[in-house]
């Protein structure tokens, strides 16, 4: 972005850097109050986001205290996340991104890597929730033990939680304890294998490149200027 000066020449305009945000400094220390200890990480960026990262055994508890004891009424999504690098590289990879030179081999570091607010897990469940009235919105994660990928259900609270554990059970394996229904919502009932899991192979990649190069038709009218001189030429 651009102003004028006084001269009329066009200066470059700084960008603001927001040091504080009392709102969501506020909110972080509300959530740390009632859930003291369970409250393991939290990362906030002034003007723009919250996350907090909780105990899987106070996930249930955080939520309703957001929903009923600070005003989170809205349900924007949960999921989970798989932080594994994949064991297969750029095996994987699009034809097309192989094509632009993107295929270099190199040896797969398999450290695990978290994002914001930190983990201690391969898998992690996070779900977002927002105050419409305030305009804020709060992203809590949870990590989730490989011995035991089970987490309390937030249907009771958030019924719109229902389908998005469905989805979450069956693409990483995650059990929600006290969902009422979970079972399969996109996959065969008998479909084996979780597919959004890292080590899952994508085995249609490698019989059949994909989503592969393709040749594309022009469009009317995008001939080449040449050939369509040509073909006047002929006409004539």
């Amino acid at each position: 972005m651009s102003r004028l000066s006084s001269t009329d020449t066009p200066v470059e305009e700084e960008a603001e850097v927001v040091e504080s945000d009392e709102a969501r400094e506020a909110l972080l220390a509300k959530i740390q109050t009632e859930l003291g200890d369970a409250v393991v990480g939290s990362h906030l960026s002034p003007g723009d986001d919250l996350w907090v990262r909780v105990d899987r055994s106070a996930w249930a508890a955080a939520g309703a205290y957001l929903k009923t004891g600070l005003g989170f009424e809205y349900f924007n999504f949960l999921s989970a996340i798989d932080w594994k690098p994949s064991p297969f590289g750029r095996d994987m990879d699009a034809q097309v991104d192989l094509s632009l030179g993107h295929d270099e081999a190199s040896e797969i570091d398999m450290a695990i890597e978290q994002g914001v607010a930190g983990g201690d897990t391969r898998f992690q469940v996070f779900a977002r929730v927002n105050d419409i009235v305030n305009g804020l919105g709060v992203t809590l994660k949870a990590d989730v033990p490989d011995d035991d990928l089970s987490i309390d259900s937030w249907v009771t609270v958030y019924a719109g939680a229902n389908w998005h554990e469905r989805e979450c059970f069956e693409m990483y394996g995650i059990s929600f304890e006290g969902h009422p229904g979970l079972r399969h919502i996109y996959l065969p009932a008998g479909f084996e294998g979780n597919p959004l899991r890292k080590d899952y192979p994508l085995l249609a990649r490698r019989l059949k490149p994909w989503p592969g190069i393709v040749d594309v038709e022009q469009m009317p009218g995008d001939d080449d200027p040449a050939d369509a001189a040509e073909t006047t030429e002929a006409a004539e």
